[in-house]
């Protein structure tokens, strides 16, 4: 770490898995750039500080219930600790703040993500710079802003389902369709909020982004929210992290993969909220194993519905499983990927899973749930042209032979081929004089400023 700038950084992380490892990501970042580090945090979802015993982390409660936090409509729980952590993170920051001006440790700025609405009036009053932090893509960060109006018109659902929305490429008519049937006035009215909550910020960072991976975006979203943009790329290549997973992860599938062939697994997992039933489960396990290509499955205990976990797989299907994969309740995914013997990744296409297997060079196979997702994966199959598109098909049939095209045949190798191409120039990006250094380095001087 550099020396000590005499300056601390107030961060406030949402309590979602993928959106606490990019703000500790980010943390890890400015620490070693000498700002001092303070993470005020939920008591639902809170991060590990032994973990981390180089920022100070405060806790707030949250008021929700258990049930409440078990809520598989994430749009009704974020709007539920919006509205119930307004006092405790108000009391919270006010307490610092003072602390701060008596000890005369300057804080330079709050930074917090996109999706907490209530901050503005607080950091006003305390004179505070606040700085939001995106975990979507650009795209998706700037496009979905428009979706309250399209789901007023719905002409476009009257269209042909594959024809791109001109409105939000490059999604198709068919993505936006799931997109619109996600719970409308509660979720319109939250998207109003965290558009003000951006435009009147002081800057946007987008964890990563970069210009390699969305530049037509970038440029509109400067536009658009008039407000300084950081896209500060993928910098877990230079500044690893330690750990922030909310789940723990399997380790024993990293000697497993040691004994695989090189390029020749396929890596499955969904991330921590997609969820699916137990006829989803039995169709993924059973085209796998009918792929005859070894596999390593990640299976979230609670994500199959009506289920603990894999005990709905019949039995016949385990046998083969046993034979040729591996199931585990979750793994250290940035180490799987990384792994010389995974040849794809069948992913949920989170933002965060995507970059890092563009990171790491991992052709994919998409099945987007929810959200962002679908806008993801279609960058993926559509315009970086880097992995193969379900279209939704969860059959067994339809997934044994896309992992046979991705991992045997020409047209695998193919987009292994655009990927290898992508991956350089991404990681390009975060490298001196690369367009998420030169961003980085820019924040830093903005932070520092304030």
């Amino acid at each position: 770490m550099e020396k000590s700038n005499g300056q601390r950084v107030i961060l406030f992380p949402l309590p979602l898995q993928g959106c606490i490892n990019p703000m500790l990501q980010l943390a890890t970042i400015l620490h070693s750039k000498g700002f001092s580090i303070t993470v005020i945090h939920t008591s639902f979802n809170a991060p590990k500080p032994s973990n981390h015993p180089l920022f100070t982390f405060l806790q707030i409660p949250d008021g929700l219930s258990d049930a409440e936090t078990r809520t598989h409509d994430v749009t009704l729980l974020l709007t539920r600790l919006n509205r119930s952590c307004v006092s405790p993170f108000r009391e919270c920051l006010t307490k610092l703040y003072q602390s701060a001006k008596e000890e005369k440790e300057r804080i330079s700025c709050l930074i917090h993500d996109a999706q907490w609405i209530f901050t503005q009036p607080l950091t006003q009053s305390l004179d505070l710079q606040r700085l939001v932090l995106s975990t979507y893509n650009v795209s998706f960060f700037h496009g979905h802003f428009v979706l309250p109006q399209l789901r007023r018109e719905r002409l476009l659902l009257l269209q042909e389902q594959d024809d791109l929305v001109q409105e939000f490429p490059p999604l198709r008519k068919k993505d936006l369709s799931q997109i619109l049937e996600e719970e409308t006035e509660l979720l319109d009215s939250y998207s109003d909020k965290i558009l003000e909550t951006t435009k009147t910020s002081s800057g946007v960072i987008f964890v990563s982004s970069c210009e390699e991976l969305d530049q037509d975006s970038l440029t509109l979203a400067r536009q658009d929210f008039k407000v300084p943009i950081y896209a500060i790329g993928p910098s877990h290549i230079n500044f690893p992290a330690m750990s922030s997973s909310l789940f723990t992860p399997d380790d024993t599938c990293i000697p497993w993969l040691d004994k695989q062939e090189d390029k020749s697994v396929i890596y499955v997992s969904f991330g921590s909220l997609a969820n699916m039933s137990v006829s989803e489960l039995i169709e993924i396990a059973w085209g796998l194993s009918n792929s005859n290509q070894p596999f390593l499955l990640v299976v979230r205990v609670g994500s199959v519905k009506d289920a603990e976990w894999i005990e709905t797989i019949p039995e016949e299907v385990m046998e083969r499983v046993k034979a040729k994969g591996k199931i585990v309740k979750w793994a250290p995914q940035q180490e799987v990927l990384k792994h010389r013997a995974v040849g794809g990744f069948l992913t949920h296409n989170g933002w965060n899973s995507t970059v890092e297997s563009v990171c790491e060079g991992v052709p994919m196979i998409c099945l987007p749930f929810v959200w962002d997702q679908l806008l993801n994966a279609r960058f993926v199959s559509d315009v970086w042209r880097v992995g193969i598109h379900l279209e939704g098909r969860i059959e067994r049939n339809v997934i044994e032979r896309v992992v046979r095209r991705l991992l045997l045949e020409r047209e695998g190798e193919v987009v292994r081929e655009r990927m290898k191409l992508l991956m350089e120039k991404v990681r390009r990006s975060v490298k001196q004089n690369g367009s998420a250094y030169r961003s980085l380095e820019h924040l830093v001087d903005r932070i520092s400023s304030f």
